[in-house]
């Protein structure tokens, strides 16, 4: 009886596919992976970006923006299909036999949610006898099927959720996400020029930072393999370096990376005159009740004698007003805030961060709006047009430029 093979997933995004120079790179990627004795499996995403006309974005003009139906999750589930075709193809003319598979082929099984479509299982029976008769399957990203057989496309970003939910079918010993950028950073290196690579994070440390604004990883295929505990490395392409992403990680610095997201409105609901505990319950709950049913997603929730106060993405005050105004509560909004997400394991037996964090913005005058924190994270709302300074302020006032984390092999 044969050994089962050693299988390594590999999701190599749409600028990592888009031009011949970027797709011999993704050769020389598989060409390792065989080197070592590894099955490869390649999941790939759309051609490039707009105005690439193969790209998601693309293809989404051509419905005039129209998302969210069985038509918009056909057309553009074109551009990973082009993708796989000519990736499977680039590989067999270097001597790799290769084949695309669609996601439903694939046998990734979704709800029928277009446009945001969730993975209810994976079959990998398709793939397992693809890799038995000496094919590399190249399979398309952010795509599978429902259960009458449609075409389903799972969010923006979704590639990297259908390689982690691969690698998990196939039980794969490696899942590397490639990129344009070598691993995870300690901060943003857009805005922090001395931002670094975290050579290792945890499952729930990425989680945190893709949730939270870091766009190096999807945040649904973040979650997942966290929920999974399917550990899987970030990669340049070029570098084949990054960041390992493991189950657990002891940290000697308290954080490990910063993230910044921004649009979002605070939002504080003062209870008024409601006297009876009863009753001012009733009417939370009415309140949260209206906000889920618009559609509306909270953040930053807290809760206590004197009312609620959350955060939600966008300018959304005068619509949050108009949906609470006959509650008999005092609603106050304020748009133009940004939150600055810290996160780190480190955190958990460190007494004294949230002091550090406010010492930091409060020495560069940045006004804390709204502080919570969880496991993990502190999340700092603060004005939008401040974002930058409280950015750099936590990466200096934690060393992120200089954190021992950052040395070491991911593999």
């Amino acid at each position: 009886m044969s050994a089962a093979p050693r299988i390594a997933v590999m999701k190599f995004g749409g600028t990592s596919v888009a031009t011949s120079e970027q797709r011999a790179h993704v050769v020389e990627r598989v060409r390792d992976a065989l080197s070592a004795n590894f099955a490869p499996v390649l999941v790939v995403s759309a051609m490039g970006r707009a105005p690439a006309p193969y790209s998601t974005d693309a293809l989404l003009a051509l419905l005039d923006g129209e998302s969210a139906t069985p038509e918009s999750d056909l057309l553009l589930s074109c551009g990973e299909n082009i993708a796989a075709a000519v990736v499977a193809k680039h590989l067999r003319d270097n001597g790799i036999v290769a084949r695309a598979f669609t996601g439903r082929e694939a046998g990734i099984l979704t709800d029928a949610r277009y446009g945001n479509a969730r993975i209810g299982a994976v079959d990998p029976t398709a793939l397992l006898g693809a890799i038995a008769a000496g094919y590399v399957p190249v399979v398309t990203g952010f795509q599978g099927a429902s259960a009458d057989g449609s075409t389903t496309t799972l969010g923006r970003g979704g590639s990297d959720l259908t390689a982690v939910a691969i690698g998990d079918a196939l039980d794969a010993e490696r899942i590397d996400i490639y990129t344009d950028v070598s691993g995870a950073m300690t901060a943003d290196p857009r805005r922090i020029e001395r931002a670094r690579t975290i050579a290792r994070a945890s499952l729930e440390e990425m989680a945190e930072l893709a949730t939270h604004g870091a766009k190096v990883m999807h945040a649904v295929a973040a979650e997942y393999a966290r929920e999974r505990e399917r550990t899987y490395a970030i990669k340049g392409l070029t570098s084949d370096r990054g960041t390992l992403v493991v189950e657990s990680l002891r940290h000697d610095a308290p954080v490990t990376g910063v993230a910044v997201s921004d649009r979002l409105t605070w939002v504080r609901v003062i209870r008024g005159d409601i006297e009876s505990p009863k009753r001012r319950m009733q009417v939370e709950l009415e309140m949260f009740a209206r906000v889920a049913d618009a559609g509306i997603s909270i953040d930053q929730v807290a809760i206590n004698q004197s009312g609620v106060s959350f955060v939600v993405e966008g300018d959304r005050g005068s619509e949050l007003r108009a949906l609470l105004g006959d509650l008999n509560l005092a609603v106050r909004v304020r748009e133009g805030c940004a939150k600055l997400s810290i996160v780190g394991a480190g955190m958990r037996e460190l007494p004294g961060v949230v002091l550090r964090v406010v010492e930091a913005l409060s020495a560069e005058n940045v006004e804390v709006i709204h502080l919570t924190d969880s496991n993990v994270t502190i999340s700092v709302l603060v004005p939008a047009s401040d974002a930058a300074r409280a950015e750099r302020a936590v990466f200096d006032a934690f060393e992120l430029a200089e954190q021992k984390v950052m040395s070491g092999e991911t593999r």
